[in-house]
């Protein structure tokens, strides 16, 4: 199945980071009001996507063709760590809601978006997608991966049992214009940028960061993975025999999304001081976790398709640094 200039297509989360780019590139290439459908989105304010009951009269009123799932609860190592609870039951409740009606209510192509940390802590590298469940999660985020896990399978299942046409990507670590600065729940790129430009801007002579700065991660900036949901919601088929499989011939109900760089958190720390013009001394508190050492995806079965990245880790963030620069002056020139 693939998707239509005319379908009307709901992005959950549209609000968000990810949700803004996907609508974004889907107008790039003329789907909604130009291509004769819409793309609906809806607010915290409007509806409440944790609410069982306020999700299922939304599905019962609003026709929908398409659904991108970009909503979820979110944060950093110490929001993850501060708040298990909360990231296991919110993400359930949002993404089962969102899954099941539209399951019910005869939405033709659903798209999920999970989370690289799904996989195993200590995953060969790189990490395919078959090695779902091989081993032991990542605790500082274990719960947050288990509900992302329940989300993709939830799909994978109606799908196979019942050929609703589900499907899900896993992105890696994502970063880009509109990401999260809060103290306690941004991941680690958009804390590093917002630290280093305090510390420019106070004159700091040195500026701590957490951990070792050993582990290695790979990041993928917000509009390469709207991209590739576009392209996995026009190309993707798992009802087709060319439809991707793993190494053992099974079907892949999910893909992994990527990039072919990776670079070690102390790197990143350089290049992002670097960029930002910060001369201090970087001072590495190891007493704070690391997290997974090492978290690079295969994305060979994506590229195999015709999908890869576009935008080169060094210029994403001079983009991401201005865009963060420009919203901190519109914040003042609005107070």
């Amino acid at each position: 199945m693939r998707i239509f200039k005319e379908d009307r297509i709901l992005i959950a989360g549209s609000e968000g980071m990810v949700g803004r780019s996907i609508r974004r590139a889907l107008l790039k290439k003329d789907y909604g009001e130009k291509g004769g459908g819409q793309i609906l989105g809806i607010s915290r304010k409007q509806l409440d996507l944790s609410d069982q009951k306020e999700v299922q009269n939304w599905f019962k009123k609003n026709k929908v063709d398409v659904v991108i799932i970009a909503a979820a609860k979110v944060g950093g190592i110490l929001a993850n760590k501060s708040y298990p609870t909360e990231f296991l039951l919110e993400n359930l409740k949002i993404q089962n809601n969102l899954i099941e009606n539209s399951w019910r209510f005869g939405v033709r192509r659903l798209l999920f978006l999970g989370s690289s940390c799904i996989y195993p802590k200590f995953s060969s590298q790189p990490i395919k997608e078959e090695f779902l469940l091989s081993s032991q999660l990542e605790e500082s985020n274990q719960s947050y991966a288990i509900a992302k896990i329940a989300g993709l399978k939830l799909c994978e299942s109606l799908n196979k049992q019942y050929k609703f046409d589900a499907i899900s990507l896993m992105p890696t670590n994502l970063y880009g214009e509109g990401d999260n600065y809060h103290d306690e729940d941004s991941h680690v790129l958009p804390a590093l940028i917002k630290r280093f430009h305090k510390a420019k801007k106070d004159s700091l002579r040195e500026v701590k960061c957490w951990g070792t700065g050993s582990p290695f991660r790979e990041f993928l900036h917000v509009d390469d993975l709207a991209d590739a949901v576009i392209f996995a919601l026009e190309q993707w088929d798992t009802f087709s025999e060319n439809s991707p499989k793993d190494s053992n011939g099974n079907i892949l109900y999910w893909l992994n999304v990527g990039t072919k760089e990776e670079i070690t958190i102390k790197e990143l720390a350089y290049t992002v001081s670097k960029i930002i013009g910060y001369e201090g001394k970087i001072i590495w508190d190891k007493t704070k976790p690391d997290g997974t050492p090492r978290k690079k995806l295969d994305i060979s079965v994506l590229k195999k398709m015709g999908w890869e990245a576009k935008i080169c880790l060094e210029k994403g963030i001079e983009r991401t640094f201005k865009s963060y620069i420009e919203s901190l002056e519109s914040h003042t020139l609005r107070n």
